[in-house]
Protein backbone atom coordinates (compact mmCIF):
# COMPACT_ATOMS: atom_id res chain seq x y z
CA UNK A 1 0.00 0.00 0.00
CA UNK A 2 1.06 3.57 -0.56
CA UNK A 3 2.50 5.77 2.14
CA UNK A 4 -0.81 7.67 2.24
CA UNK A 5 -2.46 4.83 4.18
CA UNK A 6 -3.67 5.58 7.69
CA UNK A 7 -3.94 2.70 10.16
CA UNK A 8 -6.99 3.07 12.42
CA UNK A 9 -8.00 0.96 15.40
CA UNK A 10 -11.63 2.03 15.82
CA UNK A 11 -12.45 0.40 19.11
CA UNK A 12 -15.55 -0.01 21.24
CA UNK A 13 -13.95 1.85 24.14
CA UNK A 14 -10.81 3.47 22.69
CA UNK A 15 -9.45 4.38 19.25
CA UNK A 16 -5.97 5.04 17.86
CA UNK A 17 -4.26 5.95 14.58
CA UNK A 18 -0.75 5.42 13.20
CA UNK A 19 1.18 5.28 9.93
CA UNK A 20 4.55 4.26 8.55
CA UNK A 21 6.80 7.26 7.97
CA UNK A 22 9.29 5.54 5.71
CA UNK A 23 10.31 2.58 7.85
CA UNK A 24 9.38 4.31 11.13
CA UNK A 25 6.09 3.54 12.84
CA UNK A 26 4.46 6.73 14.08
CA UNK A 27 1.51 6.71 16.43
CA UNK A 28 -0.47 9.91 16.15
CA UNK A 29 -1.72 11.99 19.05
CA UNK A 30 -5.35 12.29 18.06
CA UNK A 31 -5.82 14.39 21.16
CA UNK A 32 -3.06 16.32 22.95
CA UNK A 33 -0.62 14.17 24.88
CA UNK A 34 -2.36 10.85 24.16
CA UNK A 35 -1.87 8.11 21.58
CA UNK A 36 -5.38 6.76 22.20
CA UNK A 37 -8.66 8.50 22.80
CA UNK A 38 -11.99 7.30 24.17
CA UNK A 39 -14.43 6.33 21.42
CA UNK A 40 -16.98 8.75 22.78
CA UNK A 41 -18.89 11.78 21.53
CA UNK A 42 -20.84 14.60 23.15
CA UNK A 43 -23.48 16.77 21.48
CA UNK A 44 -24.54 20.00 23.20
CA UNK A 45 -28.30 20.09 23.73
CA UNK A 46 -28.41 23.62 22.29
CA UNK A 47 -26.99 22.47 18.98
CA UNK A 48 -23.29 23.19 19.46
CA UNK A 49 -20.52 21.22 17.75
CA UNK A 50 -19.66 17.63 18.46
CA UNK A 51 -16.83 16.89 20.92
CA UNK A 52 -14.98 13.58 20.88
CA UNK A 53 -12.68 11.60 23.15
CA UNK A 54 -11.66 13.07 26.50
CA UNK A 55 -13.38 16.37 25.67
CA UNK A 56 -16.67 14.49 25.42
CA UNK A 57 -16.07 12.83 28.77
CA UNK A 58 -15.15 16.14 30.40
CA UNK A 59 -18.42 17.67 29.17
CA UNK A 60 -20.34 14.79 30.73
CA UNK A 61 -18.50 15.03 34.06
CA UNK A 62 -18.99 18.81 34.13
CA UNK A 63 -22.72 18.27 33.89
CA UNK A 64 -23.19 20.10 30.61
CA UNK A 65 -26.61 19.70 29.05
CA UNK A 66 -26.26 17.38 26.09
CA UNK A 67 -26.03 13.82 24.78
CA UNK A 68 -23.00 11.65 25.62
CA UNK A 69 -22.51 8.44 23.62
CA UNK A 70 -20.01 5.60 23.91
CA UNK A 71 -19.60 2.01 22.61
CA UNK A 72 -20.98 2.97 19.20
CA UNK A 73 -19.07 0.13 17.55
CA UNK A 74 -21.31 -2.36 19.29
CA UNK A 75 -24.36 -1.30 17.26
CA UNK A 76 -22.75 -1.82 13.83
CA UNK A 77 -24.83 -4.28 11.82
CA UNK A 78 -28.03 -3.59 13.75
CA UNK A 79 -31.18 -1.69 12.77
CA UNK A 80 -30.47 0.80 15.57
CA UNK A 81 -27.44 2.04 13.63
CA UNK A 82 -29.67 3.56 10.94
CA UNK A 83 -32.63 4.77 13.02
CA UNK A 84 -32.90 8.58 13.19
CA UNK A 85 -32.82 9.92 16.75
CA UNK A 86 -32.96 13.42 18.23
CA UNK A 87 -29.29 14.06 19.04
CA UNK A 88 -27.75 17.46 19.60
CA UNK A 89 -30.82 19.42 18.57
CA UNK A 90 -31.57 17.55 15.34
CA UNK A 91 -32.46 14.10 14.13
CA UNK A 92 -29.49 12.02 13.02
CA UNK A 93 -28.50 8.36 12.83
CA UNK A 94 -25.71 6.62 14.70
CA UNK A 95 -24.14 6.04 11.27
CA UNK A 96 -23.85 9.81 10.92
CA UNK A 97 -22.37 10.07 14.42
CA UNK A 98 -19.70 7.43 13.68
CA UNK A 99 -18.92 9.12 10.35
CA UNK A 100 -18.43 12.44 12.13
CA UNK A 101 -16.14 10.79 14.70
CA UNK A 102 -14.01 9.18 11.97
CA UNK A 103 -13.91 12.41 9.95
CA UNK A 104 -12.60 14.28 13.00
CA UNK A 105 -10.02 11.55 13.65
CA UNK A 106 -8.91 11.72 9.99
CA UNK A 107 -8.56 15.51 10.05
CA UNK A 108 -6.52 15.46 13.26
CA UNK A 109 -4.30 12.65 11.96
CA UNK A 110 -3.60 14.52 8.72
CA UNK A 111 -2.84 17.76 10.58
CA UNK A 112 -0.31 16.04 12.83
CA UNK A 113 1.26 13.86 10.14
CA UNK A 114 1.46 16.73 7.66
CA UNK A 115 0.02 14.66 4.83
CA UNK A 116 -3.31 13.51 3.44
CA UNK A 117 -4.50 9.93 3.87
CA UNK A 118 -6.56 8.62 0.96
CA UNK A 119 -6.61 5.00 2.16
CA UNK A 120 -7.42 3.55 5.56
CA UNK A 121 -6.45 0.14 6.89
CA UNK A 122 -8.90 -0.47 9.70
CA UNK A 123 -8.91 -3.19 12.27
CA UNK A 124 -12.04 -5.24 12.69
CA UNK A 125 -12.97 -8.10 15.02
CA UNK A 126 -13.00 -11.58 13.55
CA UNK A 127 -16.75 -11.54 14.18
CA UNK A 128 -18.72 -8.40 14.97
CA UNK A 129 -21.60 -10.74 15.78
CA UNK A 130 -21.17 -14.35 16.90
CA UNK A 131 -22.72 -17.04 14.67
CA UNK A 132 -24.55 -14.52 12.47
CA UNK A 133 -22.71 -14.18 9.12
CA UNK A 134 -25.37 -11.91 7.62
CA UNK A 135 -25.26 -9.39 10.47
CA UNK A 136 -21.49 -9.70 10.59
CA UNK A 137 -21.22 -8.74 6.90
CA UNK A 138 -23.67 -5.90 7.45
CA UNK A 139 -21.53 -4.56 10.31
CA UNK A 140 -18.43 -4.43 8.10
CA UNK A 141 -20.46 -2.77 5.35
CA UNK A 142 -21.72 -0.19 7.87
CA UNK A 143 -18.20 0.62 9.00
CA UNK A 144 -16.87 0.75 5.44
CA UNK A 145 -19.64 3.20 4.51
CA UNK A 146 -18.73 5.43 7.45
CA UNK A 147 -15.05 5.53 6.42
CA UNK A 148 -16.00 6.42 2.84
CA UNK A 149 -18.44 9.10 4.00
CA UNK A 150 -15.69 10.50 6.25
CA UNK A 151 -13.51 11.16 3.20
CA UNK A 152 -11.40 8.06 2.58
CA UNK A 153 -11.24 6.91 -1.03
CA UNK A 154 -10.29 3.31 -0.21
CA UNK A 155 -11.03 1.16 2.83
CA UNK A 156 -9.29 -2.09 3.77
CA UNK A 157 -9.74 -4.29 6.81
CA UNK A 158 -7.49 -6.60 8.80
CA UNK A 159 -8.55 -8.82 11.69
CA UNK A 160 -7.50 -7.13 14.93
CA UNK A 161 -5.77 -10.18 16.49
CA UNK A 162 -3.78 -10.68 13.27
CA UNK A 163 -2.64 -7.07 13.47
CA UNK A 164 -1.65 -7.68 17.08
CA UNK A 165 0.30 -10.75 15.94
CA UNK A 166 2.30 -8.56 13.55
CA UNK A 167 3.13 -6.18 16.40
CA UNK A 168 4.11 -9.14 18.61
CA UNK A 169 6.23 -10.92 16.01
CA UNK A 170 9.39 -10.42 18.05
CA UNK A 171 8.03 -12.57 20.87
CA UNK A 172 9.34 -16.11 20.70
CA UNK A 173 11.94 -17.80 18.54
CA UNK A 174 11.57 -18.64 14.82
CA UNK A 175 9.48 -21.76 14.43
CA UNK A 176 7.63 -21.30 17.72
CA UNK A 177 3.84 -20.99 17.81
CA UNK A 178 1.95 -18.34 19.76
CA UNK A 179 -1.63 -17.48 20.66
CA UNK A 180 -2.90 -13.90 20.59
CA UNK A 181 -5.68 -13.23 23.12
CA UNK A 182 -7.21 -9.85 22.24
CA UNK A 183 -9.96 -8.80 24.65
CA UNK A 184 -11.48 -5.48 23.68
CA UNK A 185 -14.49 -3.49 24.76
CA UNK A 186 -16.97 -5.42 22.63
CA UNK A 187 -15.33 -8.59 21.30
CA UNK A 188 -12.77 -11.24 22.20
CA UNK A 189 -10.51 -12.30 19.34
CA UNK A 190 -7.85 -14.96 19.01
CA UNK A 191 -5.11 -15.77 16.50
CA UNK A 192 -2.64 -18.65 16.38
CA UNK A 193 0.51 -17.78 14.47
CA UNK A 194 3.90 -19.32 13.82
CA UNK A 195 6.94 -17.08 13.99
CA UNK A 196 9.51 -17.36 11.22
CA UNK A 197 12.67 -15.60 10.15
CA UNK A 198 10.87 -14.30 7.07
CA UNK A 199 7.71 -13.19 8.82
CA UNK A 200 4.77 -14.80 10.53
CA UNK A 201 2.28 -17.39 9.37
CA UNK A 202 -1.32 -17.01 10.49
CA UNK A 203 -2.67 -20.48 11.27
CA UNK A 204 -6.18 -19.54 12.39
CA UNK A 205 -8.28 -16.68 13.77
CA UNK A 206 -11.52 -16.84 15.71
CA UNK A 207 -13.64 -14.50 17.80
CA UNK A 208 -16.80 -14.05 19.85
CA UNK A 209 -18.98 -11.07 20.71
CA UNK A 210 -17.88 -10.68 24.33
CA UNK A 211 -15.78 -7.93 25.84
CA UNK A 212 -15.28 -5.32 28.51
CA UNK A 213 -18.70 -3.74 28.08
CA UNK A 214 -20.23 -7.15 28.84
CA UNK A 215 -18.09 -7.35 31.98
CA UNK A 216 -19.32 -3.88 32.99
CA UNK A 217 -22.91 -4.97 32.36
CA UNK A 218 -22.57 -8.03 34.58
CA UNK A 219 -20.98 -6.05 37.41
CA UNK A 220 -23.61 -3.34 37.14
CA UNK A 221 -26.48 -5.82 37.26
CA UNK A 222 -25.04 -7.76 40.21
CA UNK A 223 -23.69 -4.88 42.31
CA UNK A 224 -25.28 -1.53 41.40
CA UNK A 225 -28.76 -2.20 40.05
CA UNK A 226 -30.11 -3.85 43.24
CA UNK A 227 -29.64 -0.43 44.90
CA UNK A 228 -32.03 1.00 42.28
CA UNK A 229 -34.75 -1.61 42.81
CA UNK A 230 -33.60 -4.45 40.55
CA UNK A 231 -34.60 -7.79 42.04
CA UNK A 232 -37.34 -6.18 44.12
CA UNK A 233 -41.09 -6.75 44.14
CA UNK A 234 -44.19 -4.84 43.05
CA UNK A 235 -47.67 -4.78 44.57
CA UNK A 236 -50.46 -5.71 42.20
CA UNK A 237 -52.89 -2.96 41.19
CA UNK A 238 -55.76 -5.32 41.96
CA UNK A 239 -55.72 -8.39 44.14
CA UNK A 240 -53.21 -9.93 46.52
CA UNK A 241 -49.70 -11.14 45.85
CA UNK A 242 -46.54 -9.59 44.46
CA UNK A 243 -44.89 -9.35 41.05
CA UNK A 244 -41.15 -9.24 40.30
CA UNK A 245 -39.70 -5.94 39.10
CA UNK A 246 -39.12 -6.26 35.31
CA UNK A 247 -35.52 -6.34 34.09
CA UNK A 248 -35.66 -4.42 30.80
CA UNK A 249 -34.91 -0.88 32.03
CA UNK A 250 -32.05 -2.10 34.23
CA UNK A 251 -30.62 -4.14 31.39
CA UNK A 252 -30.54 -1.06 29.14
CA UNK A 253 -29.14 1.13 31.93
CA UNK A 254 -26.27 -1.34 32.35
CA UNK A 255 -25.52 -1.29 28.59
CA UNK A 256 -23.23 1.56 27.47
CA UNK A 257 -24.71 1.91 23.98
CA UNK A 258 -28.33 1.99 25.18
CA UNK A 259 -28.05 4.51 28.01
CA UNK A 260 -28.68 7.64 25.87
CA UNK A 261 -32.03 6.28 24.68
CA UNK A 262 -33.48 5.74 28.18
CA UNK A 263 -34.19 9.41 28.82
CA UNK A 264 -37.48 9.32 26.98
CA UNK A 265 -40.89 10.37 28.38
CA UNK A 266 -42.33 6.87 28.02
CA UNK A 267 -39.48 5.38 30.09
CA UNK A 268 -39.96 7.99 32.82
CA UNK A 269 -43.68 7.22 32.91
CA UNK A 270 -42.94 3.50 33.22
CA UNK A 271 -40.55 4.14 36.13
CA UNK A 272 -43.09 6.42 37.86
CA UNK A 273 -45.54 3.50 37.72
CA UNK A 274 -42.90 1.16 39.16
CA UNK A 275 -42.33 3.57 42.06
CA UNK A 276 -46.08 3.69 42.83
CA UNK A 277 -46.28 -0.10 43.03
CA UNK A 278 -42.87 -0.88 44.57
CA UNK A 279 -42.68 -2.67 47.89
CA UNK A 280 -39.64 -0.44 48.56
CA UNK A 281 -40.58 2.85 46.84
CA UNK A 282 -37.62 4.76 48.28
CA UNK A 283 -35.20 2.34 46.62
CA UNK A 284 -37.11 2.40 43.34
CA UNK A 285 -37.16 6.21 43.46
CA UNK A 286 -33.39 6.16 42.91
CA UNK A 287 -34.04 4.74 39.44
CA UNK A 288 -36.29 7.71 38.78
CA UNK A 289 -33.48 10.03 39.90
CA UNK A 290 -31.06 8.43 37.44
CA UNK A 291 -33.45 9.03 34.55
CA UNK A 292 -34.63 12.49 35.62
CA UNK A 293 -31.07 13.76 36.11
CA UNK A 294 -29.59 11.69 33.24
CA UNK A 295 -27.01 10.01 35.48
CA UNK A 296 -26.73 6.76 33.51
CA UNK A 297 -23.21 7.35 32.24
CA UNK A 298 -21.97 8.58 35.62
CA UNK A 299 -23.20 5.30 37.05
CA UNK A 300 -21.55 3.31 34.24
CA UNK A 301 -18.21 5.04 34.85
CA UNK A 302 -18.50 4.32 38.58
CA UNK A 303 -19.16 0.64 37.87
CA UNK A 304 -16.18 0.50 35.51
CA UNK A 305 -13.93 2.15 38.13
CA UNK A 306 -15.11 -0.29 40.81
CA UNK A 307 -14.46 -3.23 38.50
CA UNK A 308 -10.91 -2.05 37.80
CA UNK A 309 -10.16 -1.46 41.49
CA UNK A 310 -11.48 -4.87 42.55
CA UNK A 311 -9.56 -6.54 39.72
CA UNK A 312 -6.41 -5.13 41.31
CA UNK A 313 -7.21 -7.09 44.46
CA UNK A 314 -8.43 -4.22 46.61
CA UNK A 315 -11.73 -4.07 48.45
CA UNK A 316 -13.48 -1.23 46.67
CA UNK A 317 -16.78 0.58 46.39
CA UNK A 318 -18.91 1.57 43.42
CA UNK A 319 -19.59 5.24 44.19
CA UNK A 320 -23.27 6.01 43.59
CA UNK A 321 -23.22 9.30 45.48
CA UNK A 322 -24.38 11.25 42.42
CA UNK A 323 -27.73 9.45 42.81
CA UNK A 324 -28.02 9.76 46.59
CA UNK A 325 -25.43 11.12 49.06
CA UNK A 326 -23.46 8.30 50.64
CA UNK A 327 -24.89 5.60 48.37
CA UNK A 328 -22.45 2.97 47.20
CA UNK A 329 -22.04 -0.73 46.45
CA UNK A 330 -19.12 -2.70 47.91
CA UNK A 331 -17.10 -4.82 45.48
CA UNK A 332 -14.02 -6.99 45.96
CA UNK A 333 -12.10 -9.67 44.07
CA UNK A 334 -14.45 -12.44 45.22
CA UNK A 335 -17.70 -10.71 44.29
CA UNK A 336 -16.17 -9.51 41.00
CA UNK A 337 -15.17 -13.06 40.15
CA UNK A 338 -18.68 -14.28 40.98
CA UNK A 339 -20.21 -11.64 38.68
CA UNK A 340 -17.93 -12.63 35.80
CA UNK A 341 -17.89 -16.39 36.37
CA UNK A 342 -20.36 -17.06 33.57
CA UNK A 343 -17.95 -15.69 30.97
CA UNK A 344 -15.06 -18.02 31.79
CA UNK A 345 -16.44 -21.00 29.91
CA UNK A 346 -17.11 -18.97 26.75
CA UNK A 347 -13.61 -17.54 26.77
CA UNK A 348 -11.98 -20.92 27.30
CA UNK A 349 -14.12 -22.55 24.58
CA UNK A 350 -13.20 -19.78 22.12
CA UNK A 351 -9.49 -20.26 22.76
CA UNK A 352 -9.79 -24.01 22.42
CA UNK A 353 -11.76 -23.61 19.19
CA UNK A 354 -9.00 -21.37 17.79
CA UNK A 355 -6.44 -24.08 18.53
CA UNK A 356 -8.66 -26.68 16.83
CA UNK A 357 -9.05 -24.46 13.77
CA UNK A 358 -5.27 -24.07 13.63
CA UNK A 359 -4.71 -27.80 14.02
CA UNK A 360 -2.39 -26.97 16.90
CA UNK A 361 -2.30 -28.91 20.18
CA UNK A 362 -2.13 -26.78 23.31
CA UNK A 363 1.31 -28.23 24.09
CA UNK A 364 2.66 -26.61 20.91
CA UNK A 365 1.82 -23.07 22.09
CA UNK A 366 4.99 -21.58 23.53
CA UNK A 367 3.71 -18.03 24.11
CA UNK A 368 0.37 -16.44 24.88
CA UNK A 369 0.21 -12.71 24.17
CA UNK A 370 -2.49 -10.70 25.94
CA UNK A 371 -3.77 -7.65 24.04
CA UNK A 372 -6.60 -5.16 24.57
CA UNK A 373 -7.69 -3.15 27.57
CA UNK A 374 -9.96 -5.87 28.95
CA UNK A 375 -7.15 -8.43 28.81
CA UNK A 376 -5.98 -6.78 32.04
CA UNK A 377 -8.80 -8.60 33.87
CA UNK A 378 -7.34 -11.35 36.05
CA UNK A 379 -9.71 -14.00 34.71
CA UNK A 380 -8.28 -13.58 31.20
CA UNK A 381 -4.79 -14.61 32.30
CA UNK A 382 -6.34 -17.41 34.38
CA UNK A 383 -8.21 -18.89 31.44
CA UNK A 384 -5.33 -18.45 28.98
CA UNK A 385 -3.06 -20.23 31.42
CA UNK A 386 -5.56 -23.06 31.81
CA UNK A 387 -5.85 -23.53 28.03
CA UNK A 388 -2.08 -23.33 27.38
CA UNK A 389 -0.45 -24.33 30.67
CA UNK A 390 3.03 -24.72 29.17
CA UNK A 391 3.11 -21.32 27.49
CA UNK A 392 4.87 -18.19 28.66
CA UNK A 393 2.42 -15.34 29.26
CA UNK A 394 3.28 -11.99 27.71
CA UNK A 395 1.43 -8.71 28.12
CA UNK A 396 1.72 -6.59 24.99
CA UNK A 397 0.91 -2.88 24.83
CA UNK A 398 -2.74 -3.32 25.75
CA UNK A 399 -4.10 -0.27 23.96
CA UNK A 400 -1.72 0.15 21.00
CA UNK A 401 -0.68 -3.34 19.83
CA UNK A 402 -3.47 -3.49 17.26
CA UNK A 403 -2.81 -0.07 15.73
CA UNK A 404 0.94 -0.79 15.67
CA UNK A 405 0.30 -4.01 13.76
CA UNK A 406 -2.07 -2.27 11.38
CA UNK A 407 0.57 0.35 10.62
CA UNK A 408 3.16 -2.36 9.96
CA UNK A 409 0.67 -4.13 7.68
CA UNK A 410 0.35 -1.04 5.47
CA UNK A 411 3.76 -1.96 4.00
CA UNK A 412 2.39 -5.28 2.73
CA UNK A 413 0.67 -5.95 -0.59
CA UNK A 414 -3.02 -5.02 -0.70
CA UNK A 415 -4.03 -8.68 -0.81
CA UNK A 416 -2.76 -9.03 2.77
CA UNK A 417 -5.81 -7.14 4.02
CA UNK A 418 -9.41 -7.65 2.95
Amino acid sequence: MAASTLAVDFGTSNSAAAFLDGAVLRRLEIEPGAETLPTAVFFDARGGGMRIGSAATRALIAGEDGRYMRALKSVLGTALFHEPRLIGGRRRTLAEVVTAFIATLKARAEAQAGRAFATVLSGRPVHFHTADPERDARAEADLRACYLAAGFAEVRFLFEPEAAAMASHGIGQPGETALIVDIGGGTSDFTVYRAGSGGLEILASHGIRLGGTDFDHAVSMSHAMPHLGHGGALRRTFGPGLLPVPNAIYDDLATWAKIPFLYAPETRRAVADLIRHAVEPAVMARLGTVLDQQLGHELAFAVEAGKIAANGGAAARIDMGSIEPGLGAPIDAATLDAALAGFRGRLREAMEETLRMAGTPREAITSVVLVGGSSLMAMIADEAGAVCPGATLHRSDAFTAVVDGLALATSLAPSAAA
